[in-house]
C-alpha cells in the first residue's frame, strides 16, 4: 500500500537550489511544513557537490541579467554564511589575464560590466599582477577581483541540510520523482505519494522532464555538458590566486583556468564536453538509451546549424581529452609550472544547460516557469551555487503567494 504524505511545500531535488529555497521558505513561513524529495542517498550528489567551489564576484554578466544581481549578492551572503558558521573559505581572490593585445578589449568589457553591477573589480598592470601572484602572466593589463573566494561545496550544502533538518524540515532520500498524479500530488520511485498545494521543481538535470508533466518547458530541453578538472599533486604551490583567461562572452563557458581550492590544491579546468546522457559521469554508468538518442539529435542540430559556433566548441572540447593539450592551455597564463605535476583527474560534474529548441540558443540566464500550483527551476547554471541564496529569495518572493500565517 502506497503511503500518502501531505505538506505545505514539496520541493523536488536536494541540491543547493532546493536547499536554498527550503531555507528561504522556512525563514518567511516558519509554521509551514516543508518536505524535500531527493532521489539520491545524500544532498548535493550531482552539480551542487561537483562544482569548482568558486564564489564568483559577478562581473561576467550584463547588468540586465538576473545572474548579475544574484551573483554579486550571493557572493556576499555565502561568504558571510561561511564566516558565521566556521566553514572553510579560501579568500584567494581572482585575476583575469590577457594573452595578447586582442584580448585587452575583453578585459575592459569585464571591468565595465563589473562596475555597472556594483562589483569590486579594477584593472591592474603587470607589476600589480606580480604583487598578487608572481607567477601569473598577462599582456599589459589584467582584471583583479578581490572578492572571489573558494569554498567546499559539499561542506556548505551539508551544513545547510543539517540546519534545515534541525528546524523541522523533512528530507526523504532515495525518493525520486516518478510521475505527476494530479496538480498537487506526485508519485515517487518507491511508489509513495506526496501532496502539497505548492510543488517546487529543483531537479537539476531532470527539471525540464518534470516540468513537461505540468505543461511547462515546452520550448526547452536540458543538454548536459561534462566538466572535469586536473589536479596538481606536487608539494610546491606555484599558484596563489584563481587565474582565468578572457572568456568568449557569447557562450556560457569560461575557458580552462586555475582554481585554488579551500585546501590550497591547484587544479585546472574545467572541460565543457558535450555528454551523451544526463548522468554520463563515467563509462556506461547510469546509461539511458532514450537520453542518448534525444541528446545526440539535438547536438546534431547544433552541429549542422553551427549555432553559437557549436562545431568549434565541440572540436575544442574533444581535443581537451589530450592531456598535453589541456595542460598547455593553462600554461599560457603563468610564467612557469611543472606540467608533470598535473596528473590526477577530479570527480566529473555535469552541467545542466538549458537549450531553446526553437532558436537553438543556450540560455545563459536563470529560467523559471510556473503558476499557483507548481514552480519549475529550469535553468540554474553556473554560478548557481554562488547565486543560490538571493535566487531562492527571488523565487519565493515572486512565485509564492503572500499569505498571513494562520
Amino acid at each position: 500500500m502506497s503511503a500518502v504524505t501531505e505538506c505545505d511545500y514539496l520541493i523536488i531535488g536536494a541540491g543547493i537550489i532546493g536547499l536554498a529555497i527550503a531555507r528561504e521558505l522556512n525563514a518567511q513561513y516558519p509554521k509551514k511544513k516543508i518536505i524535500l524529495l531527493e532521489k539520491e542517498k545524500l544532498v548535493a550528489e550531482h552539480s551542487s557537490g561537483r562544482n569548482s567551489g568558486v564564489l564568483h564576484a559577478g562581473f561576467y554578466y550584463t547588468a540586465d541579467s538576473l545572474k548579475a544581481k544574484f551573483t554579486r549578492d550571493g557572493n556576499r551572503l555565502l561568504t558571510k554564511y561561511c564566516d558565521d558558521n566556521g566553514l572553510k573559505i579560501n579568500k584567494c581572490h581572482k585575476v583575469v589575464v590577457a594573452s595578447d593585445e586582442s584580448e585587452l578589449e575583453g578585459i575592459y568589457e569585464l571591468e565595465r560590466r563589473g562596475k555597472i553591477n556594483g562589483v569590486n573589480v579594477k584593472i591592474i598592470d603587470e607589476n600589480e599582477l606580480a604583487e598578487i601572484d608572481s607567477n601569473a602572466k598577462t599582456f599589459q593589463r589584467a582584471l583583479y577581483s578581490p572578492d572571489t573566494s573558494t569554498v567546499d561545496p559539499v561542506e556548505v550544502t551539508r551544513h545547510i541540510y543539517r540546519e534545515l533538518e534541525a528546524k523541522g524540515i523533512k528530507f526523504h532520500f532515495n525518493e525520486g520523482y516518478r510521475e505527476k498524479v494530479d496538480a498537487s500530488s506526485v508519485r515517487t520511485t518507491s511508489g509513495n505519494i506526496f501532496t502539497a498545494p505548492k510543488i517546487i521543481n529543483c531537479a537539476g538535470l531532470y527539471a525540464d522532464k518534470i516540468a513537461k508533466d505540468y505543461d511547462y518547458s515546452k520550448d526547452y530541453v536540458i543538454i548536459p555538458f561534462k566538466g572535469i578538472y586536473l589536479k596538481y599533486t606536487k608539494s610546491d604551490k606555484p599558484i596563489k590566486t584563481n587565474i582565468y583567461p578572457v572568456p568568449n562572452l557569447k557562450n556560457p563557458f569560461l575557458g580552462v583556468h586555475y582554481t585554488v581550492t579551500v585546501d590550497n590544491v591547484i587544479k585546472i579546468g574545467p572541460t565543457a564536453i558535450p555528454a551523451f546522457w544526463r548522468e554520463n559521469y563515467k563509462g556506461l554508468e547510469r546509461f539511458s538509451l532514450s537520453e542518448l538518442i534525444s541528446i545526440l539529435g539535438y547536438e546534431a542540430k547544433l552541429f549542422i546549424t553551427n549555432a553559437f559556433n557549436f562545431r568549434a566548441l565541440a572540436y575544442e572540447e574533444v581535443h581537451k581529452y589530450n592531456k598535453k593539450y589541456f595542460v598547455g592551455l593553462a600554461t599560457k597564463m603563468v610564467n612557469h609550472i611543472d606540467v608533470d605535476g598535473f596528473n590526477q583527474w577530479s570527480k566529473p560534474g555535469i552541467r545542466a544547460q538549458l537549450l531553446n529548441t526553437k532558436t537553438l540558443e543556450l540560455l545563459q540566464d536563470f529560467v523559471v516557469e510556473g503558476d499557483s500550483r507548481s514552480i519549475h527551476v529550469l535553468n540554474a547554471v553556473s554560478p548557481a551555487f554562488t547565486s543560490s541564496f538571493p535566487f531562492a529569495k527571488w523565487v519565493v518572493d515572486n512565485y509564492i503567494e503572500k499569505k498571513e500565517e494562520s
